[in-house]
């Protein structure tokens, strides 16, 4: 190889992305958010965000749907990958396959498919709107939560476990004290990867419900009149929400990575 020849320069390539379909972008959404439709600066946008009920509206009830995705996730996710991390059966890789098989199956025919068993419980419960978007979100994010668990629990070291009931732990207290703390960093992570894309994925509520009242579906609305100014100011304040919440629960895994057990 030639001795001039740097390493670094592999780089360059995914640097000229980075600028070209990452940081324009979000130039252009800046440049937008902060202007009017005569191309002067202006603050407009932001106040109308924060004084619009139906922005705030949609705001609250995108979050709300994405914590109730990801409640209901976190609750089937952590007992199935707990189960599967803690057991001795050789052909649990196989089950694990079968979780993530679906994602191998085209996003349309999945949500087709469940909208049609959805369809069966109509004038129940289970054909509430609020209720049919949880669970065709969970459908759709379930696989990203079990995952990134099961990988934390099957890594962990079950030496500690014998030292917790060497010193008089029961099974619970174990749990409770060496497993669920060690585990964090599989539950932070499983949450990022749900809770988040949740907030903007109208999709799933077009095709089960035909509802687009979360907030890709509004930034999308915005765009679609030719509003961009609006949009992209919603799309800013949507933006830096992920990435507080982002930074938030980096924080949380290194600190979880850090703790160890609770004994």
């Amino acid at each position: 190889m030639n001795k001039g020849f740097s390493r670094k320069y592999l780089g360059i390539p995914y640097f000229i992305f980075l600028i070209v379909f990452v940081v324009m972008p979000l130039l252009v959404i800046l440049y937008y958010a902060f202007t009017d439709s005569t191309g002067h600066f202006s603050v407009f946008n932001i106040v109308r965000f924060f004084t619009d009920p139906n922005t705030l509206g949609t705001l609250v009830y995108s979050m709300g749907l994405a914590f109730a995705t990801t409640l209901v996730c976190l609750c089937i996710a952590y007992p199935t990958a707990y189960i599967l991390a803690k057991s001795s059966w050789k052909g649990k890789k196989v089950l694990i396959l079968i979780m993530v098989m679906p994602m191998w199956i085209n996003f349309t025919l999945r949500i087709t498919a469940l909208k049609e068993i959805l369809t069966l419980f109509e004038g129940n419960l289970a054909f509430h709107p609020f209720l049919n978007s949880v669970i065709g979100m969970t459908y759709d994010f379930l696989p990203f939560m079990i995952l990134p668990l099961y990988t934390t629990l099957s890594r962990m070291d079950k030496s500690l476990l014998e030292a917790a009931s060497d010193l008089g732990a029961d099974d619970f207290i174990a749990f409770w004290k060496v497993t669920f703390p060690l585990s964090i960093p599989g539950v932070i992570s499983g949450i990022s990867m749900v809770f988040l894309p949740a907030m903007t994925n109208y999709v799933v509520l077009d095709m089960v419900y035909n509802s687009t009242y979360i907030m890709g579906s509004l930034i999308g609305s915005y765009f679609s009149a030719y509003d961009w100014h609006g949009g992209s100011m919603i799309s800013l304040v949507l933006l830096i929400i992920i990435g507080v919440s982002s930074m938030f629960t980096n924080n949380d895994v290194e600190t979880g990575t850090r703790g160890g057990s609770l004994l």
